[in-house]
């Protein structure tokens, strides 16, 4: 929806997915891994994004990275991108709980914090600091998972059905999840199509409002 607005966006990735059990036809984790950067720029590029990159952490360990050498390489990207807004999984994961996806939300709430300060990082650009951070979150719980308490809803964006659409072709470009789409469609497919989200800071102080666009109140930097 954004794309179709003539906004820039940039998809930072910590992991290839090495560790996952759907595989496709791959037989080594560096075949995977390159399918699974084939078919994130293939979604990407449905989606409109103009710039996605995968890091190269081991999948199914960030519980067990390096905080300060992770955070590193996000400011310097914040610092770079200078994105207006920055978003990610909340801490707690998800609505799968997965434990990457929620130490992705650790990692990347630290670096919205240090990518604007003079005291972090000195030699990883000039500091930069976004306006908005935004947790993805839901308004319901996945059965048979990991309890988890997701971020409350403080955005609700109406992509409608067509663009809803698109996000499940976008997902459907990962071949190697191909057992993992009738569930994809099980779970998502329920009107209203929204995109819920949770403001969980902003650069400038102010009070909380209910948001239907994720733009509100941007400032040209």
């Amino acid at each position: 929806m954004y794309a179709e607005r003539g906004v820039k966006s940039s998809v930072i990735c910590l992991t290839a997915g090495t560790a996952a059990r759907n595989r496709g036809n791959t037989k080594t984790d560096a075949e995977l891994a390159e399918m699974r950067t084939r078919e994130l720029g293939d979604s990407c590029r449905l989606l409109g994004v103009k710039h996605w990159e995968i890091l190269g952490y081991q999948d199914a360990h960030l519980d067990r990275a390096d905080l300060y050498e992770v955070v590193g390489q996000l400011v310097k990207r914040i610092r770079e991108i200078r994105p207006h807004l920055v978003l990610t999984f909340g801490p707690d994961g998800g609505m799968t709980g997965h434990l990457d996806h929620a130490m992705a939300g650790v990692f990347a709430t630290v670096a919205f914090q240090w990518a604007g300060r003079t005291d972090r990082y000195p030699d990883s650009g000039a500091p930069y600091a976004s306006q908005k951070l935004y947790y993805v979150t839901s308004g319901y719980k996945l059965p048979d998972r990991q309890a988890i308490s997701p971020p409350v809803i403080t955005a609700s964006i109406d992509v409608g059905r067509e663009r809803f659409e698109k996000k499940i072709a976008a997902f459907m470009q990962h071949k190697t999840q191909e057992p993992l789409f009738g569930l994809l469609r099980k779970n998502l497919d329920r009107p209203p199509y929204v995109e819920l989200y949770h403001l969980a800071c902003t650069r400038e102080p102010h009070k909380a409002k209910f948001e239907t666009d994720l733009l509100d109140g941007l400032q040209d930097d």
